[in-house]
């Protein structure tokens, strides 16, 4: 472990909203949702990924996009991102004045098929007129590059796929990636190869972790991204979340546990844990289940000892 290159300030980007909900099975109100970002902006979250601009028929959970975009009432110093797939989508997503749009593409050829129905290659082309819109319009543009370590079908990712999909998001103007263990199979080695091989492209400014903890492996896979310099990560409250496109994966890594992490090491994040495990609790209260969260079930467990 090198201490010299943990970085004493780590920055949060919220997926909760997004990533988190939008395979919940039920409906989630705008209302609650908007009710959820407002408690993470109290909580300190200065990044947060709020909704999708997405076909219904698709993801009917995030139809309500631009409800939900209109009803935040936005604090400055927040960025507010949502996830644009196409053009059809960022022309509904910059009505509502997001601060940065997301795209995705696959380090899995198996798994850009089955998720999108086409090719890496054709799905970043696709990418292409929307990032150059969004950056005509003065708007940051951030990619995920998922299975960046495992695939549900093709297994283990090799380093240079995810060096290949961070090229061609850079090749059309993407401004950051993050490097995304979409169903938590990774452990720390095969993270820091992924992260490596993706920091050929980016600098490490440009670069965030993305860990699900379907092993419970997400929280070593932070540490071992912190020891490599890494400082931004994607985490979602109360561990919401999962992939349905792959059988049996987890939530991301839950918000509070990484805060209790960094916390606990010394490093900075500008969050205010009690208040961010009251925003977990809120949105699992509303979803009739426990937060997927260990930190957040401790400190709630204290809470009520008495």
């Amino acid at each position: 472990m090198n201490p010299s290159r943990i970085p004493s300030r780590v920055k949060l980007v919220e997926v909760g909203p997004r990533d988190g909900l939008q395979n919940e099975k039920q409906p989630v109100p705008a209302a609650v949702k908007i009710e959820l970002v407002h408690r993470l902006q109290a909580a300190g979250l200065t990044e947060i990924e709020v909704t999708s601009f997405v076909s219904p028929k698709w993801v009917p959970q995030m139809a309500d996009a631009a409800i939900v975009m209109a009803g935040v009432q936005r604090q400055s110093g927040v960025r507010y991102s949502v996830l644009t797939p196409n053009l059809q989508g960022f022309e509904a997503a910059v009505k509502t004045q997001p601060d940065e749009i997301v795209v995705f593409g696959a380090a899995s050829e198996a798994f850009s098929q089955k998720n999108i129905n086409c090719s890496i290659a054709e799905s970043i082309a696709r990418f292409q007129p929307v990032v150059q819109a969004a950056l005509a319009q003065g708007l940051a543009v951030r990619g995920a590059i998922s299975c960046a370590v495992g695939c549900p079908y093709e297994g283990d990712i090799a380093p240079e796929r995810v060096a290949m999909v961070a090229r061609l998001m850079h090749g059309i103007g993407v401004q950051h990636v993050g490097v995304a263990d979409t169903i938590g199979v990774g452990t720390p080695l095969k993270v820091q190869r992924a992260l490596e091989a993706a920091l050929t492209v980016y600098g490490i400014n440009q670069i965030s972790g993305h860990f699900h903890d379907t092993y419970g492996m997400a929280l070593a896979n932070t540490l071992a991204s912190l020891q490599m310099g890494v400082w931004q990560f994607d985490t979602s409250v109360a561990g919401l979340g999962g992939c349905p496109y792959a059988k049996g994966a987890t939530g991301n890594v839950a918000t509070e546990d990484v805060v209790y992490l960094l916390h606990g090491m010394g490093i900075e994040t500008g969050i205010n844990l009690d208040k961010l495990v009251d925003a977990g609790a809120f949105i699992s209260d509303f979803l009739q289940r426990k937060p997927n969260s260990r930190a957040a079930t401790a400190l709630l467990n204290k809470r009520a000892q008495p």
